[in-house]
């Protein structure tokens, strides 16, 4: 059996033709190529951007914790609002109410008290 295979093959041969791949034995590659190019497309169009967005977040919250001072009104993570009172490396001392204060930690500073905050304690 094997030599009439062989035989046909260089029978093949002889006539100057090659023989023809077998239908469906593409080439791993090409298989892949498709999902290859949606997600690249994928990535420069929702990873990349989510990327650089997160990366001005966090920058701009160094910034806000790099330019806290005494006297600026604040809230924190935990829903405390207060006032700084004074900084130091890793902490930040905050007046949550007259004679009353917290030492709590520089990340834990959410941000700025909201304007409507302001104004309802300026109305006291």
């Amino acid at each position: 059996m094997d030599m009439k295979i062989a035989l046909g093959f260089l029978y093949f041969l002889q006539e100057g033709q090659q023989p023809q791949p077998q239908p469906g034995a593409g080439s791993f590659i090409t298989t892949l190529l498709p999902f290859i190019l949606i997600f690249g497309i994928f990535y420069l169009l929702v990873i990349r951007p989510q990327q650089k967005k997160q990366r001005q977040l966090q920058q701009e919250r160094e910034e806000l914790l790099n330019a806290l001072k005494p006297g600026d009104k604040v809230v924190t993570s935990g829903g405390i609002y207060g006032t700084i009172v004074a900084v130091r490396d890793n902490t930040v001392t905050l007046r949550i109410a007259d004679k009353v204060s917290v030492e709590v930690l520089r990340n834990a500073i959410a941000g700025p008290q909201s304007a409507d905050v302001k104004e309802v304690e300026a109305a006291k």
